[in-house]
């Protein structure tokens, strides 16, 4: 069970998730085929020893490992009451701020980021405190989720 479905309050329905994107992939990947390339041109040189290679290969996966960890492990979710963000596996960043305590979000997207629909968010909530995540899919329609929540949660709490 997710971070985020474990931790629902009574009432509470999940409107909108998003996860990191694959961008955070790019610079490891281009770091692990290099280390890939350099294992199978010392394979191909019998000078050298096999050993080197598998060092290589090792090393390869190792650069991939840490963004997968942190990629299968963070979750963003807007509720009805809450906007719920994990990131992280052994080191854990949460927040948990209620739709109403939270007075903006900001969205920075680069030219790159435009093209491929990916961004960092900051949230800032009642009393200054300010949290920023990066390499969100789709950071606008997160943000968007927050508005229009907070708008539903503010014109159900004037009826009452």
């Amino acid at each position: 069970m997710s971070y985020v479905d474990s931790h629902l309050l009574p009432n509470e329905k999940v409107v909108h998730r998003t996860h990191l994107h694959k961008i955070m992939f790019f610079w490891p990947g281009v770091l692990a085929c290099a280390m890939f390339a350099a294992g199978v041109w010392i394979l191909m040189h019998p000078a050298y020893r096999a050993g080197f290679a598998g060092l290589c290969f090792v090393v390869g996966v190792a650069f991939l490992l840490a963004p997968y960890i942190q990629y299968i492990s963070s979750e963003f979710a807007v509720t009805n009451k809450r906007v719920i963000i994990k990131v992280g596996f052994i080191s854990r960043q949460t927040l948990e701020t209620l739709l109403q305590k939270v007075e903006a979000i900001g969205v920075d997207q680069t030219v790159l980021g435009r093209i491929l629909n990916y961004g960092s968010i900051t949230i800032t909530g009642t009393g200054g405190t300010r949290e920023s995540f990066y390499n969100i899919v789709d950071p606008l329609a997160f943000r968007r989720a927050v508005q229009e929540e907070s708008d539903t949660s503010n014109t159900q709490t004037n009826l009452n």
